[in-house]
């Protein structure tokens, strides 16, 4: 029985007590015949009326509901339920209906709204973007993918990856470095591939970037940066050579009587210059050979410590940290660790100040600090510029080569003025080995 028939039902059955004893009342009774018709007529036209009336307003209210659900279903969320200022039960479910079709509205807009800046993004961004399938089916490519397979989505959408040369970039989930050839670019790419879901199924995300461009760029800028110091270091050393040579020349030339001593006087110079060239090469060529690091189990504990215990020209100060450990190539982490302590300390006898040293975790990274008091960095645009030091004698590469290291061991390094305060901060990050 439908819902509406059984509250008709129950709504008959509910009145029929009355109607029962109403009509016995009026035909035992001292009344006429025409009159007991006409009320046994009357009871009964008005039990069924207002048992059928009820009926028809739970469907109509029913079927508002209805279309309402229906709208929402089909996403038309203009639709309201006109009685939604009604008192009670029925009044409340109308009011929610209608808020719940004004929340759904707001999310609707505001999907619209992302996936219309994505859909932008995704087409003016400079990296390929490809989504797979389970099947390794492509299911979604943006314009860079397009130029980087040289045909139009059209072409492309449905094709397996074996299909469009992209097999091997699904092949494994860590991001890599490779030299490949498509049919619109070849180059080196940085592949990166994720997995996400979709109406429930797993799919796969592909992300090409294009590195040739920036490396060569910043093969140019590195080559550029070499040139000038290597000429400016080797114009330190010629420029003086020549002028000398030339001296002898008119020495030689002039048969002076001390020209003993002027010809070892500027050999001697020529020697000294010659000595600079030989230690800026032998600088120059530690900075380019750096070994891959030989990594083992360090703990900070044991090594912060030791390698603190090396400066003795001024007093530094060790902050407890926590037991952690990395994984490491000791002699590098030494090597960095002292660079770190040799400025802070030279640092610190300019002023007269301190230096502290300690560490402490950051997630799955471990930071090491090294604090100076001394005067600052003046300008911090040259810290890592091979060859550029500040210091008299100073080689220049204590920085570079130190983040380097920092770098071949997946961390980071970074030096900047202390605020507040005087002096700068030298901040080492590694990541922690794995339990």
């Amino acid at each position: 029985m439908k819902h509406e028939d059984r509250l008709a039902a129950l709504c008959l059955a509910a009145a029929l007590p009355a109607v029962v004893a109403a009509l016995v009342l009026l035909w035992t009774g001292a009344h006429s015949s025409r009159l007991q018709c006409s009320l046994t007529a009357l009871i009964l036209a008005a039990w069924w009326g207002f048992a059928f009336s009820l009926r028809g307003q739970a469907v109509r209210h029913l079927k508002t509901l209805s279309n309402l659900l229906a709208s929402l279903a089909e996403e038309d969320y203009s639709v309201r339920a006109s009685r939604w200022r009604a008192e009670g039960a029925l009044g409340e479910v109308f009011r929610q209906a209608n808020s719940l079709a004004g929340v759904l509205r707001d999310q609707r807009l505001g999907a619209m709204e992302a996936a219309a800046l994505l859909r932008t993004v995704m087409a003016e961004i400079d990296v390929a973007v490809f989504a797979f399938d389970q099947g390794q089916r492509l299911r979604l490519v943006n314009r860079a993918g397009e130029r980087v397979l040289d045909a139009p989505a059209a072409r492309l959408l449905g094709k397996t990856a074996a299909e469009l040369g992209l097999a091997d970039c699904l092949g494994d989930g860590e991001p890599r470095t490779v030299q490949m050839a498509f049919p619109g670019a070849t180059g080196r790419w940085g592949v990166r591939v994720s997995s996400f879901w979709e109406r429930g199924l797993p799919q796969r995300l592909l992300v090409l970037t294009d590195l040739t461009r920036a490396l060569r760029e910043e093969e140019l800028e590195a080559w550029k940066r070499l040139v000038r110091v290597l000429g400016h270091e080797l114009n330190n050393s010629l420029a003086p050579i020549k002028s000398i040579a030339g001296s002898l020349q008119s020495v030689l030339e002039r048969g002076a009587a001390d020209w003993k001593e002027d010809m070892a006087h500027g050999l001697a110079i020529i020697a000294g210059r010659a000595d600079a060239l030989t230690r800026f090469m032998g600088a120059y060529a530690a900075l380019a050979k750096l070994p891959p690091p030989r990594k083992e189990p360090v703990r900070l504990s044991a090594w912060i410590p030791r390698v603190v215990s090396l400066e003795r020209r001024v007093k530094v100060d060790l902050a407890p940290g926590p037991d952690l450990t990395v994984r490491g190539d000791g002699d590098q982490l030494d090597q960095l660790l002292i660079n770190l302590l040799r400025n802070a300390a030279d640092a610190a006898l300019e002023t007269g100040g301190g230096v502290e040293v300690g560490w402490k975790q950051a997630g799955n990274f471990t930071e090491v600090w090294v604090r100076d008091e001394g005067p600052g960095i003046p300008n911090d645009a040259n810290l890592f510029v091979p060859f550029f030091t500040t210091k008299p004698g100073g080689s220049g590469i204590g920085l570079v080569l130190s983040r380097q290291i920092a770098e071949a061991h997946g961390g980071a390094l970074t030096l900047e003025n202390r605020s507040p305060g005087p002096g700068c901060e030298a901040r080492l990050r590694l990541p922690l080995a794995r339990s």
